[in-house]
């Protein structure tokens, strides 16, 4: 499809300050989902690894591990009511205080995760004050991400929306890769250690990263485009943004719905393939930790690389890639897992998740909101991408119960993890392309 082309650049000089504000943009997306998605993974480390022997029934262990799964994916029960929410004061009232609510609540809910008691200790209001607590980091995802790269596109350079917006996920990643690095050495405890207090490090840490987030947050401007957004339709206040989004772009909040059943790579890879890889093919905890930590560190370069490709040639092709290749990629992933196969464990495991998931998961933040008008932007995408991560939320669990007997176990797995990809890439393949556009037509028609 044809889309707006760029006019020349205009020979004024910006101001230093105004300069260096997308990319201040930028790391304050960065460390701010590094902080919030440091605590959304040490949940997910925790629900594979450690909280069926803590939270639950301990005479079933299959059992107890799909209702740690099911705790994990609850939070994107919550996710979509969050998006609705958050998305309506972030479209209405600025990004920022989006921001600043989404990190201080994470924080606070996972503080609270280290200071629950356990199964043994408060029986069966133990799983559900842990329910609550989890409930309350989906909502904050929910407005984290969209609300991060609102503010980081509206910033950014006309034609490096897609590299300024990668950070965001690169921020992700990073959370990831320090979340694992915690546990790392926590799993290396003695067993008893490890279940009476150890595993509430990681948890309590978390402070200290959302001290860190708030500090660089507290100074970033509100987007001029936001700003400017207000100024000329303060007349249409009484409209309320996801009225006007469902309206007007009901469409393209179905294709990112769609489109974000991509992360089902994501979680599949790194809580489900952990659990099934220490729990049933017995290959030790910080092997597969490991996997995890290199396979983010490739994705830390990767995701910027792919997302400066996607400003060359497009959105679409770049995700399409990456959504397609991990479809399958998964097979031989999860085939050298059964096999106990460690070296191609590392190698597909890396370039799975570090390397071709990348290719989606560094362009779809410019792709999802180069879809939206300002006016909705932050509510299209918080509520497209909620609704479709929850499935992705929900795949440990759902993964669980497809799991097999056997050797070829995994097989079903794979089919589920193939067909939700492959219906992000078909979604997109129906998309605009949007990479010469504009930033003041975005979401026209």
């Amino acid at each position: 499809m044809t889309s707006s082309v760029y006019p020349a650049p205009a020979a004024a000089v910006a101001e230093p300050e105004a300069a260096k504000t997308p990319k201040k943009a930028a790391l304050a997306s960065w460390i701010g989902s590094a902080v919030e998605y440091y605590d959304f993974f040490i949940y997910g480390t925790a629900a594979a690894l450690i909280f069926p022997k803590l939270f639950f029934a301990p005479n079933n262990p299959q059992a107890a591990a799909i209702a740690s799964f099911a705790t994990f994916g609850v939070a994107y029960i919550t996710r979509p009511l969050g998006a609705v929410a958050l998305g309506h004061i972030g479209d209405r009232f600025g990004r920022k205080k989006v921001l600043t609510f989404t990190l201080l609540l994470m924080g606070l809910s996972t503080f609270m995760i280290g200071c629950l008691p356990t199964y043994d200790q408060l029986g069966i209001l133990s799983p559900i004050l842990l329910v609550i607590a989890r409930l309350l980091q989906g909502i904050s995802a929910a407005g984290e991400q969209a609300g991060a790269n609102s503010m980081t596109l509206e910033h950014a350079p006309a034609h490096k929306r897609a590299f300024f917006t990668s950070f965001t996920l690169s921020g992700t990643q990073a959370g990831l890769i320090l979340a694992t690095l915690v546990f790392l050495p926590i799993t290396q405890m003695p067993e008893a250690q490890m279940l009476s207090w150890g595993w509430r490090i990681p948890f309590f840490l978390s402070a200290l990263v959302v001290a860190v987030g708030f500090w660089v947050r507290r100074t970033l401007p509100e987007t001029p485009v936001f700003e400017k957004e207000q100024e000329t339709h303060a007349h249409a206040k009484a409209d309320l943004p996801v009225a006007v989004l469902f309206r007007t772009q009901w469409a393209d909040v179905l294709r990112v719905i769609f489109a974000a059943l991509v992360s089902v790579v994501s979680t599949i890879f790194s809580v489900f393939t952990l659990s099934y890889a220490v729990n049933t093919m017995k290959i030790d905890r910080p092997t597969m930790l490991t996997v995890l930590i290199l396979a983010n560190v490739v994705a830390l370069g990767a995701i910027p690389a792919f997302a400066a490709l996607a400003d060359r040639i497009g959105r679409r092709p770049v995700f399409i890639f990456g959504a397609l290749g991990s479809a399958a990629l998964i097979w031989p992933y999860m085939w050298a897992i059964s096999q106990g196969n460690i070296p191609l464990i590392f190698t597909f495991g890396i370039l799975l998740s570090g390397v071709v998931y990348s290719a989606a998961n560094g362009v779809w933040p410019s792709l999802y909101g180069e879809m939206f008008d300002t006016k909705v932007r932050l509510s299209g995408m918080a509520i497209g991408t909620q609704i479709g991560f929850a499935l992705g939320g929900f795949a440990p669990v759902i993964s669980a119960a497809l799991l097999g007997d056997g050797p070829t176990g995994w097989v079903p797995v794979a089919v589920f993890v193939t067909a939700t990809a492959g219906i992000a890439a078909v979604s997109i393949f129906t998309a605009r392309e949007t990479y010469r556009t504009p930033m003041e037509l975005l979401g026209k028609r």
